[in-house]
């Protein structure tokens, strides 16, 4: 007859096995795996929408088309793309970069693209975790893969995947670089980087210098000068061609008033039915800018819980909402965003107000509000009715949201609530 160990029940797990399956899945192991069978199945459910839409990636072709551009010496910026006449509108060393995407075929660079923006997903989620002190590490990486498994349908998200487009590759130097210690040497220099490709990260080195980060912002501005320099010398008549004339023409880029742009440019635009809102959109644009880094800088010095991520995230709305263009795309950025929100509902669960915020930030970036509109047909963006107004510039109404909430929580009574709140000393490791 089979002895029993003593304190261990008769069909139990042998003991350090539970703990072990417990430590992977977590403390509650039938929702982890029921949360992991949904996202395998909305992975699933997306890749048959991706095969039936036959995703052309167009963004991807322009680079690529960039990349051959440079490669055989012809002019960057004088280069149409014959299918969807779409112009070169970034600078010259980005073009410098997408000349790799030249050594592979298209069929097979639209899979590596695609493979490549979802590994970006999951970083961009863990690097938000790591920005938000939330949750606890060890559920990082798991969180991250949920993140990638669901986080496909965030309409942002959908729209990159969809046009092999590089906002999370952005969106990842940025928060890389914000997440080093501040004495850390060459803190800034992916922030410069990411300027060099994408002017907009550029509003990160103005952050950081507004925060009291003089060396991390000058080691920005540095980089991106870097990237400048590096252009010349490699692309010179393009360069000149690009910094003197092509930079301030937006109507290059597209059409700022159809629904796809989403910044404070096309929401006017739609408003008072005018192409270009000129003078109304500079003083709209002007405030903003102003107020958002006012309030970024100051939830970011203010110190307490979570009040780095409060005013990156307040610098990245300002950004988005002041650029002339901010197409659908470009709010990768409500990755962070949700991330944070999320958190700060998680540790004030009984403030309604924030779990309704959470519920609205899901509800507008998973809603693909802008495309239930009237804006298929030439000009019918610019005859919305006013009930449509809303719905077609539903990412500018949430980035003035979150602007206000910023506002109010860094003069009300919760910041000095959080500032007062001790902060915990780093565990040392025993020898």
């Amino acid at each position: 007859m089979a002895t029993q160990e003593p304190g261990v029940q008769e069909g139990a797990a042998p003991p350090g096995r539970l703990p072990r399956i417990r430590g992977l899945l977590g403390s509650h192991p039938g929702r982890t795996l029921l949360l992991l069978g949904l996202g395998v199945a909305s992975l699933l459910v997306y890749e048959s929408v991706r095969q039936t839409e036959h995703f052309q990636m167009i963004d991807m072709v322009v680079y690529r088309d960039e990349g051959e551009t440079v490669r055989h010496g012809q002019n960057l910026y004088t280069m149409i793309v014959p299918h969807w006449k779409l112009y070169a509108t970034y600078p010259p060393f980005a073009a410098m970069v997408f000349t790799l995407t030249t050594l592979v075929p298209v069929p097979v660079l639209r899979a590596l693209v695609t493979c490549t923006n979802l590994l970006l997903l999951g970083l961009l989620a863990w690097l938000s975790f790591r920005l938000v002190g939330w949750p606890r590490p060890r559920l990082r990486p798991r969180a991250a893969v949920l993140c990638v498994l669901l986080g496909v349908w965030l309409e942002p998200v959908y729209t990159t995947l969809r046009y092999g487009q590089i906002n999370l590759f952005i969106a990842c130097l940025v928060l890389a670089d914000l997440n080093r210690p501040d004495r850390a040497r060459g803190k800034g220099l992916l922030i410069g980087v990411a300027t060099g490709l994408k002017l907009t990260p550029g509003v990160f080195g103005i952050y950081l210098l507004l925060t009291g980060r003089p060396r991390a912002a000058l080691v920005s501005f540095a980089g991106f000068a870097g990237t400048v320099l590096l252009g010349w010398i490699a692309l010179p008549k393009a360069s000149w061609g690009f910094w003197s004339g092509y930079l301030y023409d937006s109507d290059r880029v597209g059409a700022g008033w159809i629904v796809d742009n989403q910044s404070l440019r096309g929401a006017l635009a739609r408003l008072l039915h005018e192409q270009n809102p000129g003078l109304s959109w500079v003083l709209a644009a002007g405030l903003v800018a102003v107020a958002g880094l006012g309030v970024a800088a100051r939830t970011g010095r203010a110190g307490g819980r979570r009040a780095e991520a409060w005013g990156v995230v307040c610098a990245a709305l300002t950004a988005l909402l002041v650029s002339p263009i901010s197409w659908t795309h470009h709010w990768v950025w409500c990755v962070p965003v949700l991330v944070l929100l999320a958190a700060e509902a998680r540790a004030e669960p009984g403030r309604l107000g924030r779990r309704l915020l959470l519920g609205l930030g899901l509800l507008t970036f998973t809603g693909y509000s802008m495309w239930l509109v009237p804006h298929k047909h030439p000009g019918s963006d610019l005859h919305l009715a006013l009930w449509q107004q809303l719905p077609a510039s539903a990412y500018p109404a949430f980035g003035l949201l979150m602007l206000g909430v910023a506002l109010v929580r860094c003069a009300g009574p919760y910041r000095s609530r959080s500032a007062a709140a001790p902060v915990p000393e780093p565990r040392r490791r025993s020898r």
